[in-house]
């Protein structure tokens, strides 16, 4: 029979554990909802896009299955062009919050949330999130790069 000590104890342990991210699941290496990376929204699109465009939607009938997750694309040459550099398309931090990624944990995105920093893809939280992370540049995302791949656990 446990104490109520010993109870608080695991209780505590178990909570440091789960808040941590640690030891119970991995987490997939590309962030995705419904199996698809972006929310839908075409990798390679957003490279060609100004600062505040919306991110472009791709299509399910140019869809293309990598590194665990189902990416659209707007186009067969956009799908093209990914399917030969995936590394040079697919977003910083399998796509998960660059901010969260500088901080030591992994956080959902939103394709709205998105910014090129030296030929990379990064998503973040919300556009909030954004803001503040682009304010840390480029600290933030030595830190991230530092810290990934570790945080998927």
């Amino acid at each position: 029979m446990l104490t109520r000590r010993a109870t608080l104890s695991l209780l505590a342990a178990s909570t440091a554990i789960f808040a941590s991210g640690g030891a119970f699941a991995m987490e997939p290496p590309v962030y995705v909802e419904g199996g698809i990376a972006i929310d839908g929204a075409d990798a390679v699109a957003f490279f060609s896009l100004a600062e505040d465009d919306e991110p472009v939607i791709g299509s399910s009938e140019y869809a293309l299955e990598w590194n665990g997750a189902t990416w659209h694309f707007a186009s067969a040459e956009n799908l093209a062009l990914f399917e030969a550099d995936p590394e040079a398309y697919a977003p910083a931090f399998g796509g998960y919050c660059a901010f969260a990624a500088s901080r030591g944990y992994v956080a959902s995105t939103v394709p709205e949330a998105w910014s090129i920093v030296d030929g990379r893809l990064f998503l973040n939280y919300s556009l909030r999130i954004r803001r503040r992370w682009l304010r840390m540049l480029p600290e933030a995302i030595a830190e991230g790069d530092a810290i990934w791949p570790a945080l998927l656990g």
